[in-house]
């Protein structure tokens, strides 16, 4: 399977490695680094009262990515990076110090780009078309393999929606005590 994978990077690199696409995939993989633009954006949304479901939303999704797909998948697959298969592979961005499965950054892009799909359809698409670029970045960049960012996008779709369901159930009980307190 490896090898059948490290066939996909290499086939990306031979069609469509150029240097329009070297010099902006490590900026476009950075809006995934370590998630910091996604709960950036959370914490913002979180202030107004109007997009505060949303930003709980959001937390909800990057915090049960960080634990199920960071601190436990991640240490348990301890799967090793493309690169460090292919050796000869001269790399664009730093060596990183994890390991490969699942995407983070990809993990952490669909997590917060389908929650406010779910919630706003015309953001949610660019938030999406976002989180893609990331995805892709992560294989053109030749440090992840395609199960890698594929997990990551299925596991960031269900954190989105369990996240959604959990912000949905602790707004109804809030508003439930709301109005049981108003009655009192």
């Amino acid at each position: 399977m490896q090898d059948f994978e490290l066939g996909i990077l290499n086939f990306i690199q031979d069609k469509f490695a150029c240097p329009f696409l070297d010099a902006v995939m490590p900026y476009i993989t950075l809006f995934g680094e370590h998630g910091i633009f996604w709960m950036a954006l959370t914490a913002i949304l979180l202030i107004p009262k109007k997009t505060r479901k949303l930003g709980l939303s959001m937390a909800i999704a990057l915090l049960l990515g960080y634990i199920f797909g960071n601190l436990i998948i991640k240490n348990v697959v301890a799967r090793s990076r493309p690169y460090e298969t292919n050796t000869d592979f001269k790399l664009l961005v730093a060596k990183l110090s994890d390991k490969s499965f699942p995407s983070g950054h990809t993990l952490a892009s669909f997590e917060a780009s389908v929650c406010i799909f779910i919630r706003h359809k015309k953001w949610g698409i660019a938030a999406i078309a976002l989180a893609v670029a990331i995805a892709l970045s992560r294989l053109y960049l030749y440090v992840h393999f395609p199960t890698d960012v594929l997990a990551g996008m299925l596991m960031g779709i269900l954190f989105a929606v369990i996240g959604t369901i959990i912000a949905n159930k602790i707004y109804k009980k809030a508003d439930i005590l709301s109005k049981k307190k108003n009655i009192d």
